[in-house]
């Protein structure tokens, strides 16, 4: 399932089995990465909408390029929003305490 490393579970735990079921199918469908699907989402947004992912091989830049021929279909599209609406990833970044003594 794509998730944001950057979220603790409590803000994962909010898009449920069916919305990971529902993501893992669009993955395989498009044979595509986790990270294509969200950067072709955000590329579907808007021409206001530029993703800049960073990386520092290669092997991913050229993956993540692949990511501007993929099209999103309006209904996945908002299929992702039902499962995923905005906020759904709202939660601390680190677990409690995770950053005592650092």
């Amino acid at each position: 399932m794509a998730i944001s490393p950057s979220t603790t579970s409590e803000g994962r735990r909010r898009t449920g089995v069916e919305g990971e079921s529902f993501l893992i199918t669009l993955l395989s469908e498009h044979d595509i990465t986790p990270v294509q699907l969200v950067i072709a989402w955000l590329l579907a947004q808007g021409n206001d909408i530029v993703p800049i992912p960073g990386t520092k091989r290669r092997k991913y830049l050229e993956e993540n390029l692949v990511a501007v021929n993929i099209i999103l279909t309006p209904e996945e599209l908002k299929q992702i929003e039902a499962v995923a609406p905005q906020g759904v990833a709202a939660g601390d970044r680190y677990p409690d305490m995770s950053q005592v003594n650092r």
